[in-house]
Order: C-alpha cells, then sequence, then structure tokens
C-alpha cells in the first residue's frame, strides 16, 4: 500500500499538535518530569499517549504546520501543558515550604541535601515531605487521573479554538495562594507543639539561669518534632488530597 506525501504530511501535522501538549506537561508535571525517567521514555510514553489519542479527537481545524497560524497553535498547546503541569507543580511546592518551616523550627534548618528531582538544596525534612507527597500521588492514582484530565482537555479545549489565556493565567496566580495556605495547614501542628516546647526552654532558662539551654534544647525539639511529624503523617495525607482535588479542578479547561 503506497502512501501519497501529501497523506503523510497530514499524519505529521494531526500527530505532531497533540504531541507538543503532551510532552510539555510531561516536562512539568510531578512524577512524570523526574528526572530518573529516561528522556527516551517520557518522549516514548508522550507518542503512546497521543496515538491512541488521535481518534478520539474531536473534528479540528485544518492547520497548516509550516506556516504562521501553524507556529502559533504550537505554542499554543506548549502552554496549555505548562499551565496543567504546573497547578500540579505546586501541590508538591506546599509540602516542600511546609518541610522547610518545620525544619526551621525544630533545629533542621542547618541539615541540608540536594533535592535530585528538583535539583535545588532542601532540608532533610522537606525532602522526606517531598518523597510522601510522590508516594501519596501514586497511592491516590494521581498518575491516572492526570492522563484521564489529558483526555478531557482535548474534549473542552480542542486544538485550532479559541483559548482565554489570561483569566487562565489570571485563575493560575490567584490558585498559587493555596499553595501556601495548604503548607500553613501541613506546619501548624509541628510549629505550634515546638513553639509550646521553645516557650517551656525559655521558662526553664529564666528560673534555672545554669542550665544549659543549647545542649538542652536542641534534643528536644528534634525529637519533639519528629514525633509530631509521624502524628501528623495521615492528616497531611488529608490535606494532599484535598490540595490534588482543588488543582484538578482549577485546570484551564475546568467547567
Amino acid at each position: 500500500m503506497i502512501y501519497q506525501f501529501s497523506e503523510i504530511l497530514a499524519s505529521v501535522h494531526e500527530f505532531i499538535l497533540p504531541f507538543t501538549r503532551i510532552a510539555a506537561l510531561f516536562s512539568v508535571a510531578p512524577v512524570l518530569s523526574s528526572p530518573f525517567l529516561q528522556l527516551r521514555i517520557k518522549v516514548a510514553i508522550a507518542s503512546i499517549l497521543t496515538i491512541f489519542m488521535i481518534p478520539l479527537l474531536k473534528e479540528t481545524q485544518a492547520i497548516e504546520l509550516f506556516s504562521a497560524n501553524g507556529f502559533i497553535q504550537v505554542g499554543i498547546q506548549i502552554l496549555i501543558g505548562l499551565l496543567m503541569g504546573f497547578i500540579l507543580r505546586l501541590v508538591f511546592s506546599a509540602l516542600t515550604i511546609a518541610g522547610e518551616n518545620i525544619a526551621v523550627t525544630m533545629g533542621l534548618g542547618f541539615a541540608q541535601i540536594t533535592d535530585p528531582v528538583n535539583g535545588v538544596t532542601v532540608p532533610i525534612v522537606s525532602q522526606f515531605l517531598s518523597i510522601s507527597a510522590t508516594l501519596l500521588f501514586l497511592a491516590f492514582n494521581g498518575h491516572l487521573a492526570l492522563i484521564e484530565m489529558l483526555f478531557d482537555s482535548f474534549t473542552y479545549l480542542p486544538i485550532g479554538y479559541s483559548f482565554d489565556f489570561q483569566s487562565a493565567l489570571w485563575g493560575v496566580v490567584s490558585w498559587g495562594t493555596k499553595m501556601f495556605s495548604g503548607a500553613l495547614m501541613v506546619a501548624i501542628p509541628a510549629i505550634t507543639a515546638l513553639l509550646v516546647a521553645n516557650s517551656a526552654l525559655a521558662l526553664m532558662t529564666r528560673a534555672a539561669p545554669q542550665l544549659n539551654v543549647f545542649s538542652v534544647g536542641f534534643p528536644i525539639t528534634i525529637i519533639l518534632g519528629l514525633v509530631v511529624i509521624a502524628l501528623t503523617l495521615p492528616s497531611m495525607a488529608v490535606v494532599f488530597q484535598n490540595l490534588l482535588k482543588t488543582a484538578f479542578e482549577q485546570m484551564p479547561f475546568a467547567k
């Protein structure tokens, strides 16, 4: 069976635009953007999803890829994918911020390690919460919800149709405030307990000036902080699940 060049070119055009949206999402989405996942595997997964997705796409406008409109549409698909991945990335950043606040309060702010996923140096508590968030994301089938959300995006935001970027970008910016509120909800039990412990140590130092607060206070705050983190892990899972739910609802195409 011999294919005409025009048919091959049309198939390439039909493949490239949805592939750019999926690849852009994979470049920033949590877990999928991990450097531990080889680039060839990411490209293979994105290509397979695109192949399965093409028959399910609605009728799209005929777009000449190598034209001004074609380049604009490629940029639009990349922006949509980046927005969806960035919203989910904010959920993981909430736990990272919570871990930084807890680590500083309990005296482990100096214990810095390199986060291989984000490529930055973070306190060890933040790394622990980041790993916990990844495991919770997989346990809650977040990766499956992410793929389903990706399929839905082509239903509500078909290729070649208009997209209100201003409201979508403003929605992402306004939703970013939930990252800080979510971090506060995760960190406030540990911060409150450590604040009470530090206040008690201050009263003890006032009553007994000969007491070496540094040799006594650091072990107490560190042990208390670890105990509180262990006790609040179930509530952290609930907060993380609620953040994930609101993140999927905040997607640019959500109705």
